[in-house]
């Protein structure tokens, strides 16, 4: 289950319904998919998109997606410090960005325009969708495994462009059981 906190408030919400209030008060859509324990989290990437196949249907009619794949980080996986380090700084895409936790569990940390940076660590079962434009930036956890569905509006789209503010800079790339420390504190 999610855990969202806002370091500058002094926040955290571990409530399904609290999170989705609170992340959709900043634009930002958050589902938590309890049926995952169903299929499991080592099924193959084709019966993790058959199992989930009318959730990601449903998405698609309503956000204008037109595929849907798994993406499977370990840390064995090759050249994956240079992969973390293109979504590790503050930047926007020209699509959103939609995630759906499969098996282990990453920070994303959200810039609102005006608002206070939100933290919000993602584990097996929750969804998030980041619209377009919306400032934002990605870390692993410590295990640095994670295994999601990923749909896209169109994969051209999905280029990170950098704000090279330095905010991510202020927030350690740690999730929650360890700590965060905000420069803005």
């Amino acid at each position: 289950m999610a855990i969202v906190d806002v370091p500058n408030r002094g926040l955290r919400f571990t409530d399904p319904a609290e999170i989705a209030a609170y992340l959709g008060g900043i634009g930002i859509d958050y589902e938590r998919w309890d049926n995952i324990s169903q299929i499991g989290e080592d099924a193959s990437d084709e019966e993790i998109l058959d199992f989930y196949s009318a959730e990601i249907e449903e998405l698609k009619a309503k956000g204008g997606y037109v595929t849907a794949d798994v993406i499977n980080i370990t840390p064995e996986t090759p050249g994956l410090d240079v992969m973390l380090d293109k979504f590790n700084k503050e930047h926007w895409h020209d699509e959103d960005e939609v995630r759906f936790i499969v098996k282990g569990h990453g920070l994303f940390h959200i810039a609102p325009e005006g608002g206070d940076v939100v933290s919000v660590e993602m584990r097996s079962g929750d969804l998030i969708r980041v619209p377009k434009g919306t400032k934002h930036w990605f870390n692993l956890c410590g295990d640095k495994t994670v295994r999601a569905i990923r749909l896209f509006q169109d994969v051209s789209g999905w280029t990170p462009h950098y704000t090279n503010s330095g905010v991510d800079a202020g927030f350690q790339p740690l999730c929650f059981g360890v700590s965060y420390i905000s420069s803005a504190a």
